[in-house]
C-alpha cells in the first residue's frame, strides 16, 4: 500500500478543521446566548468548513491525523479566545 501525502493537502486539512472547530466552538457560544442570527451563521460557515477536509480525507485516510491536529488546534484557539473575551458569545 503506497501512500503519497501532498503537504498542501494536509496543510489544508488542518486549517479547515481548526476553522471549523473554531466556528462550530462559536455556533456553540451563540446558541447559549440565544443568538439566533449568529448561531444560523456559524452553523452555515461550520458546514461550509468542513466539506474540504471531508473530501480530503475520503480520498485518502492519512489525512484523518490532520483534520484530528486541526480540529484540536481550533477548538483550543477559540476557547482560549472566547474565555478573554468579556462576551461568551464572542
Amino acid at each position: 500500500m503506497s501512500v503519497e501525502l501532498d503537504s498542501l493537502v494536509a496543510l489544508g486539512v488542518v486549517l479547515a478543521t481548526a476553522t471549523t472547530d473554531a466556528a462550530y466552538v462559536f455556533f456553540n457560544a451563540a446558541v447559549v446566548a440565544r443568538r439566533r442570527v449568529r448561531a444560523a451563521n456559524w452553523s452555515g460557515i461550520w458546514y461550509l468548513l468542513s466539506a474540504f477536509a471531508v473530501i480530503s480525507y475520503t480520498e485518502h485516510a492519512i489525512y484523518v491525523l490532520f483534520a484530528a491536529f486541526g480540529s484540536w488546534i481550533g477548538a483550543f484557539l477559540s476557547v482560549t479566545w472566547l474565555a478573554r473575551s468579556p462576551n461568551p458569545a464572542g
